[in-house]
């Protein structure tokens, strides 16, 4: 039985058989973003029963991947309330660029990218470059932590002159949380309170899960 290639196990050449054009690209997102059947971006909609798709017509300029949802009379497609939406780059250049940037282990250059794409301008690949991170910078995750997890807080940044060895206004705080074991996720909160630490548990951690921290009041 043959097993899919992970992401970061394709060549480039497989990554350009795999997604040979805008379409193929466009199945892939909706496959991510749908897998669980198609929600109305504009009003969250996920009754089946309201999408109809709309037949793509380049002389009209109605995009391939259009849908109407009956529920609020608007048209979307899976690129809307993404990065990728009223860009003029092609939909396939879009998601190689993001699989070279998140498979490259020491990083890769939007100078690099710009000449592997054969995009217009490194202006072009640095936008696309600047999306794709700030996309990244908050991970969506899909389950959650179990087992033993170790808890604690730290500060990151500079020291501004005046505030001492305060944090608010001077420093970043970011809680840890590490899977004995197995994996590991930081936040970033505005302020370490019980409130927030007990936000962040409940919303990565399981409820069976045994939770080690220190001596930290909150």
């Amino acid at each position: 039985m043959k097993t899919k290639t992970a992401p970061h196990e394709l060549t480039l050449i497989q990554l350009f058989e795999r997604f040979p054009d805008d379409d193929k690209a466009r199945k892939h997102l909706e496959e991510i973003r749908w897998k669980n059947g198609i929600v109305c971006p504009h009003c969250s909609c996920n009754d089946q029963s309201k999408f109809s798709d709309i037949a793509a017509n380049h002389e009209k300029k109605v995009r391939a991947g259009l849908r109407y949802c009956s529920a609020c009379k608007k048209q979307f497609t899976c690129t809307v309330g993404t990065i990728f939406e009223d860009s003029h780059i092609p939909l396939r250049k879009w998601v190689i660029a993001w699989y070279l940037l998140c498979t490259s282990k020491k990083g890769i250059s939007a100078l690099q990218v710009q000449r592997m794409l054969d995009l217009g301008s490194y202006r072009t690949a640095w936008m696309m470059m600047h999306k794709i991170r700030f996309a990244l910078k908050d991970p969506v995750f899909a389950d959650k932590l179990s087992g033993i997890v170790e808890v604690d807080e730290t500060y990151i940044g500079g020291k501004k002159r005046g505030m001492g060895h305060a944090y608010k206004g001077n420093k970043t705080a970011v809680v840890s949380l590490v899977e004995r074991g197995g994996r590991a996720r930081s936040v970033v909160v505005p302020t370490v309170t019980g409130k927030n630490l007990k936000a962040i548990l409940n919303e990565h951690v399981e409820k069976d899960t045994r939770i080690m921290t220190d001596n930290f009041g909150g």
